[in-house]
C-alpha cells in the first residue's frame, strides 16, 4: 500500500484500518509512506503505523528547507494551495521537481521491492504512481481515490487559478495514472458518477468502497456528567493543544471556569477535522452564534483537530473574537487513538465541509452514537438520513446550519432516538473487518484476471 503523504489526513487513515484488517484476509501488507516529524509525533510513519511493515520516505529535513521542493527528498506537494506552507499545488510544480519527486518514490519502492508483491494499492494519484509504473510494471495496480485529487482536477477544467502553470501537465497524469489502475475504488455513489468524466475512465472499472471504522475502537463507553467534564477539563485546561496565528500547540487554553457550559449534562457540539477553507469553520462559528440565542440550555462547541500551524481563510480564533461566540472551545490536535474519548463525551457531530468526498469522521461518530449535522453534498448525503440519522443541510447555508443546531440542542429526545438509529446503521453498513474483507476479494479478482 502506496500513499505520498505523511500521515495526516483520511487516507493515512484508511491505510492504517486496511493494513490492520487485510491479513484477516488473507493478505500482507508493506506500508509506503511518507514521514514528518520524530518517533512519537502523529505525523511520524514509525509512529502512526506501529507495528506493521513500513517502508518510510522523511520529509522532516525538506519541511524546514529554504526551497522544501528542491529538496532531496523533495518534500510532498498538495492538491490545495495554502500560502507560506511548505507543501505547493501539485499543479504549480514544473516537470525538474516532478522527475526529482518520481525519483525519490522510485528509491522507496526498491527499497520495499514493489515489483515482488502481488498487488500495488495506491492511495491517491500522485507520484507513486509513475514511480509505480518504473518500477513494478508488471505488478497490477489498484488505485484508491480520497477525493482531493479530484477536487483539484475539477479546478482545472474550471480555470486553472494564478500560479497553477503547470496544470494541464498534471491533468494529464492523473488520468494517465487512473488508465493504468486495473480497479479504482472510489468513496460514495456521488463520484462514481463524476470519476469516469473527470478522469476519463470506464465506469466499470470503478468499485464503491466507502471508509469504515474500527468496531473494537469505536463503540459506545456510557460515561455519568462528571466524566465527560473531566475529559473536557483535560483536554482544554490540564494539557491545553489549541493555538492561535502563531501556530504552536498549547498557545490556546482554557479556566476551569470557562467551562461552565459543559455542567449539568449539557449537550455538547463537536465538530472533528483540519482547519481547511472547504471545511468552513468560520461559518460553523457564524451559525453557532446566531443559534446560541435559541438554545434552551448552554451547549458548547468543540473544535477538534486543525493540523498544529495549518489553517487556512480566517483563523477559527478570529471569528470567536468577531463574532463574540462563547463557549467556542478549541481543543487542538489529538491522536485519532483518542477521537473515541471525544465522541463519547460529546452529543452531536457537526461537518459543515461542502467538499466531503466521504466524512468518515461521520461514520466513526455514528458508531458512538452520535447523529450528524452535514451538508446535503456529495459522501455525507449517502451517509446521513435526514430525520432519523441526523441533519442534512444546503452547502454554504448559514441559517439552516443554525437551525439544525437549535434542533439537536433544544430537542433531546428526537437527538437520542437518530443516536440509537446512527449506531444501528453504522455497524451494519461500515465495520473496517467486513470492508477489508471485500478489498481483499477484488486483490483476488485483480490478481486472477493476469493470471
Amino acid at each position: 500500500m502506496g500513499v505520498a503523504f505523511f500521515p495526516r489526513g483520511g487516507s493515512a487513515h484508511v491505510t492504517r484500518n486496511l493494513a490492520r484488517f487485510l491479513p484477516g484476509a488473507g493478505w500482507d501488507v508493506t506500508v509506503v509512506t511518507g514521514s514528518l516529524g520524530a518517533p512519537g509525533e502523529e505525523s511520524h510513519a514509525g509512529t502512526f503505523y506501529a507495528g506493521f511493515d513500513v517502508q518510510a520516505l522523511d520529509f522532516t529535513a525538506s519541511r524546514d528547507a529554504s526551497d522544501p521542493l528542491a529538496a532531496d527528498p523533495p518534500f510532498q506537494p498538495s492538491y490545495e494551495d495554502r500560502p507560506g506552507a511548505p507543501d505547493r499545488a501539485y499543479a504549480a510544480v514544473g516537470d525538474d521537481a516532478y522527475e526529482r519527486l518520481v525519483a525519490s518514490w522510485e528509491r522507496e519502492l526498491r527499497a520495499a521491492r514493489a515489483d515482488k508483491y502481488d498487488v500495488l494499492h495506491l492511495s491517491h494519484l500522485t507520484p507513486i504512481n509513475e514511480a509505480a509504473a518504473r518500477v513494478a510494471p508488471g505488478v497490477p495496480v489498484v488505485g484508491h481515490l480520497h477525493g482531493t485529487e479530484l477536487l483539484m482536477l475539477a479546478q482545472i477544467e474550471r480555470g486553472a487559478p494564478a500560479g497553477w502553470d503547470h496544470a494541464q501537465a498534471w491533468a494529464d497524469r492523473l488520468r494517465r495514472w487512473a488508465a493504468r489502475c486495473e480497479r479504482l475504488l472510489v468513496l460514495s455513489p456521488d463520484a462514481m458518477e463524476r470519476v469516469p468524466e473527470l478522469l476519463g475512465v470506464e465506469p466499470a472499472r470503478l468499485v464503491a468502497s466507502p471508509n469504515g471504522f474500527d468496531p473494537e475502537a469505536f463503540d459506545r463507553r456510557p460515561a455519568d456528567a462528571g466524566a465527560r467534564v473531566a475529559l473536557w477539563r483535560r483536554w482544554l485546561v490540564e494539557e491545553p493543544r489549541g493555538w492561535d496565528e502563531s501556530g504552536v500547540p498549547g498557545t490556546v487554553s482554557y479556566s476551569a471556569e470557562d467551562l461552565e457550559s459543559f455542567a449539568d449534562g449539557a449537550p455538547v457540539l463537536l465538530y472533528v477535522g483540519r482547519y481547511t477553507e472547504v471545511k468552513r469553520i468560520p461559518l460553523l462559528i457564524r451559525a453557532y452564534a446566531r443559534a446560541r440565542e435559541r438554545f434552551s440550555r448552554p451547549a458548547p462547541l468543540v473544535l477538534l483537530g486543525g493540523f498544529p500551524g495549518e489553517w487556512e481563510g480566517d483563523h477559527p480564533l478570529s471569528v470567536v473574537k468577531e463574532t463574540g461566540a462563547s463557549d467556542v472551545f478549541l481543543a487542538g490536535w489529538r491522536g485519532h487513538d483518542v477521537l473515541p474519548d471525544g465522541l463519547n463525551a460529546s452529543d452531536v457531530l457537526v461537518l459543515p465541509s461542502v467538499h466531503e468526498q466521504f466524512g468518515q469522521v461521520i461514520v466513526e461518530a455514528m458508531a458512538c452514537g452520535l447523529p450528524a449535522i452535514a451538508v446535503d453534498a456529495h459522501g455525507p448525503a449517502t451517509i446521513v438520513d435526514p430525520g432519523r440519522t441526523g441533519w442534512l443541510v444546503p452547502p454554504d447555508d448559514e441559517q439552516a446550519l443554525a437551525s439544525a443546531l437549535v434542533d439537536a440542542v433544544n430537542e433531546p429526545a428526537e437527538r437520542k432516538a437518530m443516536g440509537e438509529a446512527a449506531y444501528e446503521h453504522s455497524r451494519s453498513r461500515y465495520s473496517w473487518p467486513s470492508l477489508a474483507a471485500n478489498v481483499g476479494g477484488l486483490y483476488e479478482e485483480v490478481v486472477g484476471s493476469r493470471s
